[in-house]
Parts: structure tokens; C-alpha cells; sequence
């Protein structure tokens, strides 16, 4: 049963730890992209209306989940990371952070942008219409999504438990 939530509650996975550097305090500088062995942790600045970001946040993921001991299942979680990925480059004209975690119980992976907006989910009526698929795949295929807002803009999660990642 996939679900929908608000925020990232005391259930979900890495709900604490997968905040990006404005919530703890910490600088996450330009270019900065780190996968922590201890943390199992990726987090990565994507400059604005930065595409080249798109391909490499999804090898980077790749990354993760290879030492994670999860190689050949990683499709979805990469499509999903595209498609959020892709959303705040293009549609808020602003930096955003990517961050993903893993633990014991699955992956959590969050897009942190600077806009408030929240993002709307649709189903395009024509079918040779391209745009507004990203979010319908995130609801179809996450275990749980959501929207969280922050003080300043948004963040955009997804989890799959540790079978689907």
C-alpha cells in the first residue's frame, strides 16, 4: 500500500538524518557531493537549471546502493530520483539539494529547493504530452512521498523499503 504524507514522520526512513546542510547547521558548499561509508548518506548541491545534474545524480545514487549490497535494484529508485530531480531544476529556476539515505529499513531519498510552491500532481490529458508524468511515477511506484515545507521552499521525498531499492 503506497502512501502519502506531509512530512517525514517518526516512521519513515532516515527522517532525521536525511536533512540537507541549511537544517543542521552545517554548509553544504558548491559541489560538494559525499557518499559516507558510516552514514550510508549522499548528499549533493544541484546548481540551477543544471540538467547535466540529472545523469549524474543517478550514478551517484547507483553509487550508493552498489555498497549498500543492492546493485541490480536500483531502477526505480533512480527513475524517481530523476524525475525530482529534474522537477526542481526546472520548475523553480533555483539551486536545490539532493540527499538520500539508507537504512536497515529501506531508502529515503529528498530534493530540498528554495521555493515555496508547492509542486502539483496531474496526469497530462494528452498522451503526446511529455510533461507532468513525474510526480504520477513517484506516487505510483514510492512506498510513501511527500512535501515537506521548510522556511524557506520545500522539500520532495520519496522512500522504498529495503526489498524495492
Amino acid at each position: 500500500m503506497r502512501r502519502q504524507a506531509r512530512g517525514g514522520g517518526p516512521g519513515t526512513v532516515g527522517a532525521s538524518s536525511a536533512r540537507t546542510g541549511d537544517d543542521t547547521g552545517e554548509t553544504v558548499g558548491e559541489g560538494s557531493n559525499t557518499i559516507t561509508e558510516h552514514a550510508r548518506r549522499l548528499r549533493r548541491r544541484l546548481g540551477r537549471a543544471d540538467l547535466r545534474a540529472v545523469p549524474e545524480a543517478r550514478r551517484e545514487l547507483r553509487e550508493l546502493l552498489r555498497h549498500w549490497g543492492k546493485p541490480g535494484r536500483s531502477e526505480i529508485a533512480e527513475l524517481l530520483t530523476s524525475e525530482l530531480v529534474t522537477n526542481a531544476l526546472v520548475h523553480t529556476d533555483d539551486d536545490a539539494v539532493l540527499t538520500a539515505v539508507v537504512a536497515p529499513a529501506g531508502l529515503r531519498v529528498e530534493v530540498r529547493d528554495f521555493v515555496a510552491r508547492r509542486p502539483e500532481l496531474h496526469t497530462p490529458d494528452d498522451d503526446e504530452d511529455t510533461h507532468g508524468r513525474g510526480l504520477v511515477l513517484v506516487e505510483s511506484l514510492a512506498d510513501a512521498w511527500g512535501v515537506r515545507p521548510h522556511g524557506v521552499g520545500k522539500s520532495v521525498w520519496f522512500e522504498l523499503g529495503a526489498e524495492a531499492a
